[in-house]
């Protein structure tokens, strides 16, 4: 294209990853693009056409359909298209049509081939699969960002070194920051207090100023743990304030590495295990938005992150069972407390309410209820006070249709499958997530069995389950390829729950009922469904690649919440994110849509 080339370059200067290229490879790159003109309604490719490159868009609007004819994203300019397709076997697994004039910028095949094996910021960009990171749990290599305590307690210069101390007895801390002019002037401790104060028998009134060490060593969040071990080391200091363009943003004390340390799973639910109340119980799971940044910095899987998070609310139940049966006494018949949601499926992150029911044996009288009704009253109520909040939709063991005889446990169900009403639909997604926390669980094992084999037996019962599944949709549209939410508090973002994982939760539902498979975790049932030929080797790859990677994108973000000090929510702003991971994200939300229209259209072996 050399009458236009200065234009073009220009333009790849601003699309990622071309604006990682050297000079010389950007020009040498822009020479092989070759221009395409595209009338509005025409079509630029059809889904099993073999691929004649990678189309970047650099006036107009595409839309991308599956094979299906469904349309799954709507792309603007700066949007690439036709990767998907070339990076597997050059055929194109979308049909892509002009909604208005078009121009494109289409870099032939082998060049895009030669682009990705030449240069690893495009084979980064363009690689749908997620690699695997390495952990590093380790404090050494831990960003300080993790370890600081936020918003440290600080004084002005003028106090006086009895409101000092004042302060540091009340607030439990070692250490306060001195600002003087909205900046970090000094630093004080326990040991200026006792060191200097007391042992020189300076007046109470003596200004912290006098004691205080002056221009403290300070590190920047993004500083790593190994740099603040060295400085204590090396210093013989125990508290480094973190700084950041000037402002003081947090400090690292040796109690904070410590704590560090101390913070993990293992120790959580130790902790939980041996909790006399709800109450102590309670002072444990508040530390876990802690662990959730911990184990999210140490790169972590998510499907490990929420496994080892929902193991924390598995111990609380059993704990809080056991404390129930130490208050009301021995259950008059075998018992078993399920969990469905997020904590039956084992992914829980750092912001769940809590889905229950209780299976009772068919033993149980009218007169035995009122013992089972307290019991998960006790339950409920504790599993509140950890933060495991109460379920909106009331799907809990205190509700009495969720507190019943197996009997009544294989009459719901089975009713449930011979007529799927949207109500029975719900319900029975919802009950599909069972997993036994405590008690006798040989009271669930062959209810699941013959569930599973007579609900996959219904083909009515499995398409009411497949539309149902369909309801919540990926955030696709015309906003940089998303759809973001368009009113109320949330507005303007990217909801990672509803239409991040639950549309790739609901199709591994249905996975699991077609095939009668029993793991009931969603990666778990993606894995199983592929083996098990429910799933195509290729549609389960792209699948589990979409699902990891919104996964991890939510967890980033809650783990970006809360060092920020904030609650953990599962809406998502645009602005969070880069070119890059928007790029990465939209893919991701693509392939779970066509999966959706594979179900959707009734075919076999999907993907």
């Amino acid at each position: 294209m050399p009458s236009r080339l200065p234009d073009f370059l220009r333009f790849l200067t601003s699309v990622h990853p071309y604006d990682s290229l050297s000079a010389d490879q950007l020009s040498a790159l822009a020479e092989k693009f070759q221009i395409r003109e595209i009338v509005a309604g025409d079509t630029v490719y059809r889904f099993g056409d073999q691929l004649e490159g990678l189309y970047l868009i650099h006036h107009g609007q595409i839309e991308v359909r599956d094979g299906n004819d469904v349309p799954v994203s709507l792309l603007g300019v700066r949007n690439s298209f036709g990767e998907r397709g070339l990076t597997r076997d050059g055929i194109a697994v979308t049909s892509a049509t002009a909604t208005e004039d078009t121009t494109l910028l289409l870099l032939p095949a082998a060049d895009f081939a030669a682009l990705l094996a030449s240069h690893e910021p495009a084979r980064r960009f363009f690689d749908r699969s997620r690699a695997t990171k390495p952990k590093q749990n380790d404090l050494a290599t831990s960003r300080v960002d993790t370890l600081m305590a936020r918003n440290p307690m600080t004084c002005a210069p003028e106090a006086t070194v009895q409101d000092a101390a004042r302060l540091m007895r009340d607030h439990r801390i070692s250490s306060l920051c001195v600002i003087e002019a909205d900046s970090l002037a000094g630093i004080v401790t326990v040991r200026d207090l006792s060191g200097k104060a007391l042992a020189e028998a300076m007046p109470l009134s003596t200004p912290i100023s006098a004691i205080m060490t002056r221009d403290p060593l300070t590190l920047s969040p993004s500083a790593i743990g190994s740099d603040v071990l060295h400085a204590m080391m090396e210093r013989r200091i125990g508290h480094i304030p973190i700084c950041e363009g000037g402002q003081l943003v947090g400090i690292v004390t040796q109690t904070d590495l410590t704590r560090y340390q101390a913070v993990s799973s293992a120790e959580l639910v130790s902790e939980i295990a041996h909790a006399q109340s709800a109450a102590q119980m309670a002072a444990v799971t508040a530390r876990i938005p802690q662990l959730l940044v911990q184990l999210v910095a140490g790169g972590n899987r998510h499907e490990v992150v929420t496994r080892l998070i929902t193991d924390i609310a598995d111990t609380a139940t059993r704990r809080l069972l056991a404390l129930a049966e130490e208050k009301l006494g021995k259950p008059p018949v075998p018992y078993l407390w399920l969990a469905c949601g997020s904590q039956g499926r084992q992914e829980q992150t750092g912001v769940s309410d809590q889905d229950n029911c209780l299976f009772l044996d068919d033993a149980v009288t009218e007169a035995d209820m009122a013992y089972f009704t307290d019991l998960a009253n006790f339950v409920c109520d504790g599993l509140n006070d950890c933060g495991y909040v109460y379920c909106p939709g009331d799907m809990m063991a205190t509700n009495p249709k969720w507190c019943q005889p197996v009997r009544v446990w294989k009459e719901y169900f089975s009713g449930w499958i011979r007529k799927p009403d949207p109500m029975a639909q719900m319900l029975a997604s919802v009950m599909f997530d069972l997993r036994p926390i405590g008690g006798t669980r040989s009271l669930f094992e062959d209810l699941q069995e013959d569930t599973l084999k007579a609900a996959n037996a219904n083909s009515i019962f499995v398409a009411h389950m497949i539309g149902n599944s369909l309801k919540h949709t990926p955030p696709l549209g015309l906003l940089r390829g998303f759809a973001t939410i368009r009113s109320g508090e949330h507005k303007n973002t990217l909801d990672l729950k509803h239409n991040g994982v639950v549309p790739v939760v609901d199709l591994g539902r249905v996975y699991a009922l077609q095939g009668k498979l029993t793991a009931v975790n969603t990666r778990a049932r993606l894995e199983e469904a592929a083996t098990a030929g429910v799933l195509s080797a290729s549609g389960a790859r792209d699948l589990l690649d979409a699902y990891d990677l919104i996964a991890e994108t939510r967890l980033l973000h809650q783990s970006r919440q809360v060092k920020r000090g904030e609650a953990p929510d599962n809406y998502l702003e645009l602005a969070e994110l880069s070119d890059f991971e928007r790029s990465h994200l939209r893919n991701a939300f693509v392939v779970v849509k066509s999966l959706q229209s594979a179900v959707g259209h009734g075919k076999g072996v999907v993907g």
